[in-house]
């Protein structure tokens, strides 16, 4: 077993699985996707630490959330073979990888279009031909594939996130971290009768997206 695969395995096991990831499809789409292939050649060594890590090459950061996080947020969603996925935010396209194994379409968005374009190039080098990449802000997602069954964000949100949620089917879920107060929460969000219901899922902490923070507010 080479370096990579052991420590995709013991992320799995030891980052994972502890955090009460029971879902088998997730797990193996994890123990398959390789991490490393979505870092930078001189950070590939960092790919599975227990870190938001970061996969900015330019002066705005982004990042893959934690594997935990991922995780959590996957099974949160309950992605089923037939559905459409939209991944927001998804930096050089991990999530969105993950996000293909489960589901029959994935659509993700990025708002680097240097980013977008490694993201296309990494989910091509693993054959994943059920995802399309697309250079977009956070706040706009992709009216065009729209509706969506499931929209996951790669990060956190300081508001409302109104456009994206526009883009759910009734009974669509959108799963991500919300940090409108503090602390921050994992949240799902479902469309029923063109309602949105809230849940919290967990406490949980991650970056957050571009376009999505909150405004500044006015000090004298």
């Amino acid at each position: 077993m080479s370096g990579f695969s052991t420590a995709r395995l013991k992320m799995v096991d030891g980052q994972v699985r502890t955090n009460d990831v029971t879902d088998r499809r997730v797990l193996d789409a994890m123990l398959t996707v390789p991490r490393e292939a979505f870092v930078p050649a001189s950070r590939q060594a960092l790919a599975y630490l227990d870190i938001d890590l970061d996969v900015s090459e330019g002066p705005a950061k982004r990042f893959l959330i934690k594997a935990q996080l991922t995780g959590k947020l996957l099974q949160a969603a309950e992605i089923g073979e037939g559905d459409s996925v939209l991944v927001v935010g998804c930096a050089t396209g991990y999530l969105a990888a993950l996000a293909a194994k489960l589901a029959s379409q994935v659509t993700a968005t990025e708002c680097d279009s240097v980013l977008a374009a490694k993201a296309r190039d990494a989910l091509a080098s693993l054959g994943l031909a059920n995802v399309t990449c697309k250079a977009a802000a956070c706040t706009e997602g992709d009216a065009a594939a729209a509706p969506y069954d499931v929209i996951i964000l790669n990060g956190a949100t300081e508001v409302v996130p109104q456009a994206l949620l526009g883009q759910l089917k009734e009974g669509g879920r959108l799963v991500g971290v919300s940090a409108e107060s503090r602390p921050p929460r994992a949240m799902i969000v479902t469309r029923t009768h063109g309602e949105f219901g809230h849940r919290t899922l967990f406490d949980a902490a991650a970056p957050v997206l571009p376009g999505l923070e909150r405004a500044a507010a006015f000090v004298f």
